[in-house]
């Protein structure tokens, strides 16, 4: 597979201070990049044009207002699958994903040793170093819960650092996900568990960003939560296989 079949999508919202860097770091690979930016105010979407003169293996993709992660990633999905790419990843923009470990999330699928590839902090060799307790107990309880509700083996559910073979990314339709927030990736990978899609978790360490503020806030996790209940409420009497 050459690196130019590898498309990389990166949801922006106010990433300015992260995009250059990222660009050249993820461009290294040789892997195509696609910014999806929803309006950022602080400039992003523009800057990123302005780079896509100066790499042609960067796009952009331009969606006029914020409407949550999982509908960025949709858009990106879409975007990767109709231009012809062979393995689709997802990354954040801040770093806390390190675009050196794109490598071997890539070759776990290109090899056919998965059918999506999961960087992920609770396998041996992963880890969250520049987390404080309080968090670092909260993800594990709620991947835990996750696991225990959905009948999942993946230790890291919320992982956002992936890679897709196309055709498993295309089986699962994001594009019918509920979710719009992080448990978007809860429920992408609960579809692929349903599906019996072959998951590798590769370890990685993941570190807070250093510019920029989090994404993360309190409405998310709670719609996330309540989410994962539903859904494993509906498995347990039998209404749904997954999601959709």
């Amino acid at each position: 597979m050459r690196a130019d079949e590898v498309t990389v999508v990166v949801p922006t919202y106010n990433e300015r201070e992260n995009l250059e860097a990222l660009v050249e770091a993820v461009l290294a690979n040789g892997y195509r990049l696609l910014i999806v930016d929803d309006g950022s105010p602080d400039g992003t979407g523009s800057l990123a044009d302005r780079l896509a003169t100066a790499h042609q293996l960067l796009q952009v993709l331009h969606r006029p207002v914020k409407e949550g992660l999982g509908a960025a990633y949709v858009a990106g999905f879409e975007y990767a699958l109709a231009a012809g790419a062979q393995v689709i990843c997802e990354m954040d923009a801040d770093f806390s994903h390190d675009p050196t470990d794109l490598p071997r999330l890539v070759d776990a699928v290109a090899s056919g040793d998965a059918d999506v590839a999961i960087g992920s902090r609770y396998v041996p060799g992963g880890s969250t170093p520049d987390w404080p307790f309080q968090r670092r107990v909260l993800s594990q309880v709620g991947n835990l819960y996750a696991r225990l509700m959905l009948g999942l083996r993946v230790r890291d559910a919320t992982a956002g650092f992936r890679a897709y073979r196309s055709g498993s990314l295309a089986e699962l339709g994001a594009e019918t996900c509920q979710a719009s927030g992080y448990g978007f990736q809860v429920e992408l990978a609960w579809r692929a568990t349903s599906r019996g899609l072959r998951i590798v978790e590769v370890p990685i360490v993941f570190r807070d960003r250093i510019y920029g503020e989090s994404k993360m806030k309190g409405r998310i996790v709670s719609e996330a939560m309540w989410l994962v209940t539903k859904w494993g409420v509906q498995r347990r009497f039998g209404r749904n296989e997954d999601s959709r």
